[in-house]
């Protein structure tokens, strides 16, 4: 067995374990906002706070972000290339923060993300964020997945080996 130094890189996978039960909430939320579509954030914006006085501290605005790869999962890592992304800092009338990134140039939506972020932290509002639009968004994210697998099953080719003889 190899034995690998602790750094920084080797520490990450388990970084989501020390999160409190609330911020790996909103961190399960801001992916599932990131992969949500435009309208679906403007429709659950729009049935759960339509009036709500937004103040832009941050953005939005688009930039690029350096993507990090490792071979195998578990070797030295490595900038695989740059991103598109968009991203959006906003306070609510109540001081509540929200936070929202995104791949793409789509500032509407970073901006669209972070209200929803910040909503997200005000108390009585997760669970109804939750049902109206996290659950309809991770429940097509699932179908998505399972229709490229299914996909990328169609295409897949066995090989095999004749044998000739007994050499």
């Amino acid at each position: 067995m190899i034995a690998r130094r602790k750094t920084k890189e080797t520490e990450r996978p388990g970084a989501r374990s020390k999160m409190s039960p609330e911020q790996a909430a909103r961190a399960e939320a801001a992916g599932l906002l990131a992969r949500a579509k435009t309208d679906e954030l403007k429709d659950a914006l729009a049935a759960l706070a339509a009036e709500e006085s937004v103040t832009a501290l941050k953005g939005p605005e688009t930039g690029l972000v350096m993507l990090r790869g490792r071979i195998g999962g578990g070797g030295a890592a490595f900038n695989l290339g740059e991103a598109t992304m968009s991203r959006a800092s906003v306070r609510l009338s109540d001081g509540l923060v929200g936070h929202g990134q995104c791949l793409g140039t789509d500032r509407d939506k970073a901006q669209l993300i972070a209200i929803l972020d910040a909503l997200f932290q005000r108390p009585g509002l997760a669970g109804p964020i939750e049902t109206q639009l996290l659950t309809p968004v991770r429940k097509r994210v699932a179908a998505e997945a399972e229709t490229r697998a299914e996909e990328t099953a169609a295409t897949r080719v066995d090989f095999f080996t004749m044998v000739r003889g007994d050499n």
